[in-house]
């Protein structure tokens, strides 16, 4: 890797699961990376000992109360600032060159347009970014000449696979899925799954929402909307294969029959990696694949009446307009009724469908129609009983 000035990086997010694998790799790569902003939700202590370990610039809480916790615990070098309206001024800062995403939910969608508007490559590690707002997002990523550097799994491994090659000459996509915890749960005692199973994932260390979103499968339905956005295909052209290993991070097929797919043990290291050091490569933070040792692949179509959220999330996809939003926010709120006890397991999909049948598809004509159907979405869902 040649030698340049080291990237300055700001991590929106820095306390979740995705910040914590890209706090690895800028450990590796400190002569490569500087990490310049971080911000959290919550967390304050945890994001005050990153300030001190990466000697971070500046830092932002979101919540006011936890920024009221935490003063004078921050480094006398970090500059601290609260509210969400301070996500979009970090997301700016004149220095930064990549902003990473990695908030969770439809709250990252407004600094990551700041960003893309300040002329900032952006690293996608929030599905819902383009689910809500994809066509605004990939218009204003065009206009301003930035990149979209995808930080999820499958959409890096399809963006390695296909560089180089047009649009033109590819067939179809192909996700792969592991199928979660319930892959062989008989769909009869499905009903009778509880929060603490359901955030235990067989391959992936994740936060609880997208854990349990890989049981249902939603968190694939995100990923073939966010895969839409990313690469200009329609919905015939995306596929799903479950492949329980989490080895082949999807495939891309093209028209001469020929499949290329890019494979890597399950951590998000290798994609943030990637995505960060874009173009250039460098020694990966964890041990790659070794095919000198045995190991067995298997893959399937999966079953939609095991995982009615991914056919939920074909039908908005095909529906198109606000429908993808709809999913997404009902989704959102079904997985923390459930959490919290207030829904069952299978409850979760019928949250969605309620949505999609209620309330009108439209074509948003800016990001505040968006959030409109956004908030109106969610407080349906809170109130939704069977």
């Amino acid at each position: 890797m040649s030698e340049k000035a080291p990237k300055k990086i700001v991590l929106l997010g820095a306390t979740g699961s995705i910040g914590s694998s890209t706090l690895r790799v800028l450990r590796q790569h400190k002569n490569h990376l500087k990490l310049i902003g971080v911000s959290a939700q919550t967390n304050y202590k945890a994001l005050a000992d990153i300030c001190a370990e990466f000697d971070v610039s500046y830092a932002v809480l979101s919540e006011d109360s936890a920024y009221a916790a935490a003063q004078g615990l921050f480094p006398d070098s970090t500059h601290l600032f609260s509210g969400r309206e301070a996500l979009s001024e970090l997301a700016t800062l004149s220095e930064a060159d990549t902003v990473l995403v990695a908030v969770v939910g439809a709250s990252g969608l407004k600094p990551a347009m700041a960003a893309i508007e300040a002329g900032k490559d952006i690293a996608l590690a929030n599905k819902e970014l383009l689910v809500l707002g994809g066509s605004f997002v990939i218009e204003a990523a065009q206009r301003k000449n930035v990149r979209l550097l995808p930080a999820d799994s499958e959409h890096n491994a399809i963006f390695q696979c296909m560089e180089g090659h047009p649009i033109k000459q590819v067939e179809k996509l192909i996700l792969t899925a592991s199928g979660g915890p319930f892959r062989k749960t008989k769909l009869e005692d499905l009903a009778d799954v509880t929060p603490a199973r359901a955030t235990r994932h067989p391959n992936w260390r994740m936060g609880p929402k997208i854990t349990v979103d890989s049981s249902t499968m939603a968190n694939k339905g995100l990923e073939l909307m966010e895969a839409h956005w990313l690469f200009g295909l329609e919905p015939e052209r995306l596929e799903v294969v479950v492949h329980p290993q989490s080895m082949a991070h999807s495939f891309v097929q093209f028209v001469d029959g020929s499949i290329l797919g890019q494979f890597t043990p399950p951590s998000m290291t290798f994609a943030i990696q990637h995505c960060l050091l874009y173009p250039d490569r460098a020694p990966s933070v964890d041990p790659t694949l070794d095919f000198n040792q045995a190991m067995q692949w298997s893959f399937q179509a999966p079953d939609f009446k095991r995982y009615p959220c991914l056919r939920l999330a074909y039908d908005a996809l095909h529906a198109k307009g606000s429908a993808p939003a709809i999913f997404n926010a009902a989704n959102e709120i079904a997985v923390e009724r459930f959490l919290n006890h207030d829904i069952p397991y299978l409850e979760i999909p019928r949250v969605i469908e309620f949505a999609l049948d209620q309330i009108p598809i439209r074509t948003p004509r800016s990001i505040d129609d968006l959030f409109e159907v956004d908030a109106e979405t969610r407080a349906r869902a809170k109130i939704y009983k069977r």
